[in-house]
């Protein structure tokens, strides 16, 4: 390998990296608004609140289960590059605890305030999706088992992703219902 093929590679890591660095942002700025958070962190912010482990632990545990839903529904066309959703899982869910602990200062005390607070998040968060999607580095296991649900059911992409993010809203709302009686945000 060149040193200008490495230097590409570290440059569209670092990129990916400050990717997801927006990306948690965008997460733990949704959580601060109490107006909602993006699918993708609805189950592990319900399952933060019922305890053990924390919004980024749950995250990076529920992308490895993507991983292994991956390995099962592709066998032997997983490419050993999916392996780099690992590390970007376990990089995603420190930054989004260290997001939600360097906002833990802020207080919407008003719808307005809310809301504001989740227009920012919005933006922050599609800003880094962009980013972390212009890199060409590693995709998050959330995204890539919609890619791979998408190869195998032969659906469209945006289809997929779709019932995939409704499906997690469902598993939080089910779990938060099992946990606590009733709906979070009621």
């Amino acid at each position: 390998m060149t040193k200008n093929k490495i230097y590409d590679i570290l440059i569209r890591y670092s990129i990916a990296t400050a990717g997801l660095a927006f990306v948690s942002v965008g997460v733990a700025l949704s959580i601060k608004s109490a107006l909602g958070t993006s699918p993708i962190s609805c189950p592990p912010y319900v399952a933060a609140l019922i305890g053990g482990l924390t919004v980024g632990e749950w995250t990076a545990a529920m992308h490895g289960l993507f991983i292994l839903l991956q390995v099962a529904l592709l066998r032997k066309q997983f490419k050993l590059k999916y392996l780099m959703q690992i590390p970007a899982a376990f990089v995603f869910g420190f930054l989004t605890d260290a997001a939600i602990w360097a906002f833990s200062w802020i207080q919407a005390d008003s719808y307005a305030a809310q809301f504001a607070l989740m227009i920012l998040a919005c933006i922050v968060t599609a800003f880094g999706i962009a980013i972390e999607v212009r890199s060409k580095a590693w995709m998050i296991a959330g995204e890539q088992t919609c890619v791979v649900l998408s190869e195998v059911t032969r659906k469209k992409f945006s289809n997929v992703k779709i019932i995939f993010d409704c499906s997690l809203v469902v598993l939080a709302a089910v779990i938060s219902y099992a946990a606590f009686g009733h709906w979070l945000g009621d």
